[in-house]
């Protein structure tokens, strides 16, 4: 198995657990906060879609499909403390959103060169094309832990 490989197994491994959280769960649990600190599930869900965006447009440019418009705006750091619904997409929309630029970021590492994984991208947390692409199934993974907790209020089956 080549980086490619590896990176793209990495991905659905990503996927397969963070889908598996999420696919139960309602647009009304979706915007649960799992503590008083913590953003709510809606939000992390579009500030993922938002930061592989960003990320993935670091790399490809303008081959990167655009976000609905006014996602981004969605997702900001400033848009966390908001719990009014109204002002977040619904569940459907952000997996559409999901679907559209994972897809993407799919293509974009099939594309890849190998040896085009070593090139720098100046981000000190992903610091090489290669990083950058691990870096969408990491960031995930990193919030997903945050949705169990959801899932065992709501008293949600246990998936893992």
């Amino acid at each position: 198995m080549d980086a490619i490989g590896a990176i793209k197994g990495s991905l659905e491994t990503s996927e397969m657990v963070c889908m598996a959280y999420l696919g139960d769960l309602s647009d009304a649990e979706l915007m649960q906060r799992p503590h008083a600190g913590c953003n709510h599930l809606n939000w992390q869900v579009g500030h993922l879609i938002a930061s592989e965006h960003e990320m993935m447009s670091q790399i490809a440019g303008d081959a990167v499909p655009a976000l609905p418009d006014g996602f981004a705006e969605k997702y900001t750091k400033e848009a966390a403390a908001s719990d009014d619904a109204s002002q977040f997409a619904s569940k459907d929309e952000l997996m559409s959103a999901y679907k559209t630029m994972r897809a993407a970021t799919m293509q974009l590492l099939e594309q890849s060169d190998p040896a085009d994984l070593d090139a720098e991208t100046g981000v000190d947390y992903a610091p090489t094309k290669g990083a950058m692409f691990s870096m969408q199934g990491d960031h995930w993974l990193m919030h997903c832990g945050q949705w169990v907790i959801v899932r065992r209020q709501a008293e949600k089956p246990i998936v893992f």
